[in-house]
């Protein structure tokens, strides 16, 4: 069983894939965690399957259930965030529907802005603390079909790596946890079952993989985690490929 140098923690997006399994290795490690979700039943089910798990429930699409949240954490008993709620939409951007594509900017990038600050705002002053912003490999490059999932994601990482460099100094880690492919609800709820039979079972990586990886490096006080070696050696070669192949690349994919 993993050991963590935090006592309490509060994960978002717990109900279900990386979040759920987050949550599951913290308490079962001995951590207290509070686990946030819009879906009570899938966060009571959580608490009865492990020890030392509260309940929170929130829709962080929403401005109330996003400060609820950043109340709970205003306390100032939680050693470390996970912000890991968010989820995307697949497919042409003109046909989609604007008002999912604002609740997806809104639990992407504002929630997970508001979230973060209460967490520096009691963490900083207290020189302690870890925040763990869940990003993804898809906000390294333009995504076609992807277009405002990957926008928001790589908003997630360059904030994360900005807070990374303004909390180190008063001792408290930072890091963005950024997943590949990854078998979850995601697929599902952002209308993207194809990639499943599109892409091999060596680029897939396991939730539990991911969550062990984001754990270790916000520890480790890592600016960036990334699962699996593939997409470590992906986001090297966004350093060194031009953008426009880039683009290119991910548009012929998503044509699959």
């Amino acid at each position: 069983m993993a050991e963590y140098p935090f006592r309490s923690a509060l994960v978002t997006g717990a109900s279900s894939g990386i979040g759920e399994i987050m949550a599951g290795r913290l308490a079962d490690a001995g951590v207290a965690t509070t686990v946030v979700a819009r879906r009570s039943e899938r966060l009571d089910a959580l608490a009865d399957r492990h020890t030392g798990v509260e309940p929170l429930v929130a829709d962080l699409a929403t401005e109330a259930g996003q400060s609820v949240v950043a109340a709970r954490i205003a306390n100032g008993d939680v050693d470390l965030v996970v912000n890991n709620a968010g989820f995307g939409t697949n497919g042409d951007f003109h046909t989609l529907d604007p008002d999912r594509l604002a609740d997806e900017i809104e639990v992407n990038v504002a929630a997970l802005t508001r979230l973060s600050h209460a967490a520096l705002a009691v963490m900083v002053p207290r020189g302690s603390g870890w925040l763990l912003n869940v990003s993804s490999v898809a906000g390294f490059q333009p995504a076609p079909q992807l277009a405002v999932y990957a926008a928001t994601k790589a908003y997630v990482t360059s904030l994360t790596e900005s807070l990374h460099e303004e909390a180190a100094p008063h001792g408290v880690h930072v890091t963005a946890l950024c997943p590949g492919l990854t078998k979850t609800e995601f697929q599902r709820v952002s209308n993207a079952d194809r990639y499943a039979d599109q892409f091999p079972s060596f680029v897939w990586t396991s939730p539990d993989e991911v969550a062990r990886c984001g754990l270790e490096c916000v520890v480790a006080n890592r600016t960036l985690a990334v699962p699996g070696t593939q997409y470590k050696l992906m986001v090297a070669a966004t350093n060194i490929t031009p953008r426009w192949l880039r683009r290119r690349a991910s548009a012929i994919v998503q044509r699959g």
